[in-house]
């Protein structure tokens, strides 16, 4: 079979390998005399103007997956899968609030992670190290995702084999020369790739959306065509428009995602690898570009529907990947070259944000777990050798999972971990507002959240699991008489909440010993051109309570 995709596979090859060698030459761009610290290797010196920060926060959260899976969701169950529209719209103006605060005390305090803001906010190690493992545990399924959309490009090429090693070969060399460059170059990487990536996706969507609704016969016929699949649909909440049934989830899913986005690790690492606070403030504006961009990518579900294009069998007898829709859509209405370069475009999208995320997760692990409780006299030098070595593992996580388990229970991995991160929103996101909340409280609150979450998963079952079946959570298990779901996260965020709230005035009544707080309220403001210590004793400080002590007494 991939004798017939001979030039998609040739442009596909050719534009991975220029993006990989891209990888390796970013270790000298921008570059400082010394790599040998995580402020250099996993934040790319904290000095990205702009337009390298647009293009990387772009890139790193419009991923290969949400290349493949928005229109395939929408091509499976109609309107819920624009969802992801309306989040990234509002989450911007919210997160413009949060940001511009968590950098600046960043860049006061030298601070890698958000686990090391809250490590100093509360003085909690436990609710720091609570913070770490949340953000490694959500982020390794999503890394492993980015996978799905390489293998769902590379099964429509017809690049398989009947044995699971040989079906998985081509991931594994690409992601073992994704993790030479990032091991080489850190954040340096992502970054410089992340312009070709975003441009190839432009470029590739738009000629898709001007193209084939002509060659379609206009967008008329398309949503006629999808209306009448869904018609005919068993799912009575599969359509073009969402119902009773479905719009309480579909609210509380974009809502509880929006919260959820710029919490992930890989986002924040983003956010402090820029310069000063007006490019996170620029960006902010800007961004919501992507957001025009992602709703064209999701009407590709619909052109799919009327190009009558059929999925390719999933890794279970008798069902179907969903994923392979975009593909197979390009593969039958473009010619080769031009399906060689989308092909690309959603395999570079995966080594972007799979960089990041890899990145991200080694960071905490250094920072946070290795730093503090393994060996606290740690140079910075060994911290960064620890987070190379730690991302390396990360990666060979994420190809286990692709590997060793059924592609789609990685899916619902992701969605789980979207609930997963949420709980750390007290802590994190409002923490960057208020010390009001008790540590025992926010560490109480954590466990409640979790505990409730993942009870709810538990309940939810899909046509081929019992459990974990997906993040939609039957409102009639908590004894409400209706059919409507509502998004876990939603709930197990809200119960979070309402035990931190009720727990503080408890032990705030019982007047039960709080930490302090080792940061300043005008450290929420500072900015580039206003440090408190400098850029080399920034370098100096790390989130053990003697050293960040140290640099509040300068």
């Amino acid at each position: 079979m991939w004798r017939e995709h001979v030039t998609e596979i040739s442009i596909f090859t050719a534009l991975f390998l220029l993006v990989s060698a891209m990888g390796f030459i970013a270790s000298r761009w921008r570059a400082s005399k010394d790599m040998a610290h995580l402020d250099e290797w996993g934040l790319g010196g904290r000095n990205f103007g702009g337009w390298i920060t647009w293009f990387l926060i772009g890139g790193d959260l419009y991923t290969a997956y949400t290349f493949v899976a928005v229109p395939a969701l929408v091509f499976g169950a109609g309107a819920m899968g624009f969802f992801a529209v309306p989040y990234t719209v509002v989450i911007y103006p919210m997160v413009f609030l949060v940001l511009c605060r968590l950098w600046s005390v960043s860049h006061r305090h030298g601070f890698v992670t958000p686990a090391d803001f809250v490590r100093s906010r509360f003085d909690s190690p436990v609710l720091a190290l609570l913070v770490a493992i949340t953000g490694i545990v959500a982020t390794m399924p999503y890394i492993a995702l980015q996978l799905v959309g390489i293998e769902a490009v590379l099964k429509t090429m017809g690049v398989t084999g009947e044995s699971s090693l040989a079906r998985h070969l081509p991931i594994i060399i690409a992601f073992a020369i994704l993790a030479a460059y990032t091991y080489q170059s850190g954040l340096r990487a992502p970054a410089l790739i992340a312009f070709v990536k975003d441009t190839l996706i432009y470029v590739v969507i738009l000629a898709a959306v001007l193209y084939l609704p002509y060659k379609l016969g206009g967008w008329g016929e398309i949503f006629d065509a999808a209306d009448a699949k869904f018609a005919a649909s068993p799912n009575p909440n599969d359509g073009i428009l969402l119902n009773a049934n479905n719009q309480v989830q579909y609210v509380t899913l974009a809502f509880g995602s929006a919260l959820a986005l710029f919490l992930y690790p890989h986002s924040i690492t983003g956010v402090l690898a820029s310069r000063n606070r007006d490019v996170i403030k620029r960006n902010m504006s800007a961004l919501p570009a992507y957001s025009v961009l992602l709703g064209l990518i999701a009407l590709l579900g619909f052109m799919a529907i009327a190009a009558d294009v059929q999925p390719l069998p999933g890794a279970t007898a008798g069902t179907v990947d969903n994923n392979t829709v975009v593909p197979v859509l390009f593969d039958q209405q473009f010619p080769s070259w031009f399906t060689g370069v989308a092909y690309a475009a959603i395999g570079i999208g995966a080594l972007v944000p799979a960089a990041i995320m890899s990145i991200a997760a080694a960071n905490l692990f250094t920072r946070n777990i290795y730093k503090e409780y393994l060996r606290r006299d740690a140079t910075p030098a060994q911290e960064a050798k620890v987070s190379k070595l730690t991302s390396l593992v990360v990666k060979i996580g994420a190809v286990a999972c692709i590997v060793f388990l059924d592609p789609q229970f990685s899916i619902d991995l992701q969605l789980i971990g979207g609930v997963i991160i949420l709980q750390t929103l007290p802590a994190v996101a409002l923490g960057l507002y208020t010390r009001w909340f008790h540590r025992g409280a926010l560490i109480a609150g954590w466990a409640v959240g979790m505990s409730l979450g993942m009870w709810m998963l538990y309940q939810v079952s899909s046509p081929t699991r019992s459990h974990f079946g997906g993040s939609a959570f039957p409102l009639e298990k908590f004894g409400f008489d209706t059919t409507m779901t509502i998004y876990a996260g939603f709930v197990a965020v809200l119960a979070n909440l309402l035990v931190a709230t009720a727990l503080t005035l408890v032990l705030r009544a019982a007047k039960v010993a709080d930490g302090g707080d080792r940061t300043s309220p005008d450290e929420y403001f500072a900015d580039e051109g206003d440090p408190r210590v400098s850029r080399d004793e920034r370098r100096g400080v790390d989130a053990a309570p003697e050293s960040v002590a140290g640099a509040n007494a300068r």
